[in-house]
C-alpha cells in the first residue's frame, strides 16, 4: 500500500499542475477571472485565443498520460506484488484527474478534468477513446454546449466499458467513477443549462443561427 499511496499522492500533484495557469502566468493574465471562470481548454479558447487554447490542452492531456504511463510504473519505489498494475495505472489517473479539478497549487480552482482525463483514458482504457470522441464532437456540433457534450461523453465512455472491456473490470470502475467526478465538476454548467444562460460554442454547431 505504501507504493499506492506515495503514487497517487505524487499523480494528484502532478494533476494540480494546470497548463492554463501557468501558460497565463506567461502572458501576465488568468483566465479563472475571464470567460466562463474555469481553468480549463474551453475557457482558454473564449478568452485567449485558438493557439493557446491548444497548448493548454496538450499540458493537461500530458499530464494524465504522464501518470497513468510513467508514475503508475515508476520503479523507484518498491513494487507491491500485490497490486494488480492496471489497478494502479487506473488510480494514478484517476488522482491526476483529481488534481485538475482541485489543483494543490492553484488555491484548489482548477478545471472540469476532461482534458486530463482524455490522457488518462489513453492508457487505462484507451478502446474508449474513439466512440468517446465521436460522441463528443457530434454533440458539440448539434448542440454548441462544451459542459453538455463532456458529460454526454464520459457517460458514453462508461457504457462502452461494458462493452469494450467486458471481461476487465478495472476500466468499468475506472470510467464510472470518473463519469461520477466530471458530472459533479459539470453541476455549475447544468444549472446554467437550465436557467437559459450557458455559453455556447457556436462555431463548432453545423446548424446555428447566421
Amino acid at each position: 500500500m505504501f507504493e499506492l499511496g506515495c503514487k497517487i499522492f505524487l499523480s494528484y500533484l502532478l494533476g494540480s499542475f494546470s497548463g492554463s495557469l501557468l501558460l497565463g502566468r506567461l502572458k501576465g493574465t488568468d483566465i479563472r477571472e475571464m470567460g466562463s471562470g474555469n481553468a480549463g481548454a474551453t475557457n482558454a479558447l473564449r478568452t485567449q485565443g485558438l493557439l493557446f487554447a491548444l497548448c493548454v490542452a496538450v499540458f493537461d492531456v500530458g499530464k494524465g498520460i504522464l501518470a497513468a504511463a510513467w508514475l503508475a510504473h515508476a520503479s523507484w519505489l518498491p513494487l507491491d506484488p500485490e497490486l494488480e498494475r492496471l489497478w494502479v495505472v487506473a488510480a494514478c489517473g484517476a488522482a491526476a484527474v483529481v488534481g485538475h479539478i482541485y489543483p494543490f497549487w492553484h488555491d484548489f480552482r482548477g478545471g472540469k478534468g476532461a482534458a486530463t482525463l482524455i490522457g488518462a483514458y489513453c492508457i487505462v482504457a484507451p478502446k474508449l477513446i474513439l466512440p468517446a470522441l465521436v460522441i463528443f464532437l457530434l454533440s458539440v456540433s448539434l448542440t454548441g454546449y462544451v459542459g453538455l457534450a463532456t458529460i454526454l461523453t464520459v457517460v458514453a465512455a462508461f457504457l462502452f466499458s461494458m462493452v469494450l472491456y467486458a471481461d476487465v473490470s478495472t476500466p468499468f470502475w475506472f470510467a464510472l467513477s470518473m463519469a461520477v467526478l466530471v458530472i459533479a465538476a459539470h453541476r455549475g454548467n447544468v444549472e446554467r443549462m437550465f436557467a437559459g444562460n450557458e455559453n455556447r460554442l457556436e462555431r463548432a454547431m453545423v446548424w446555428r443561427k447566421k
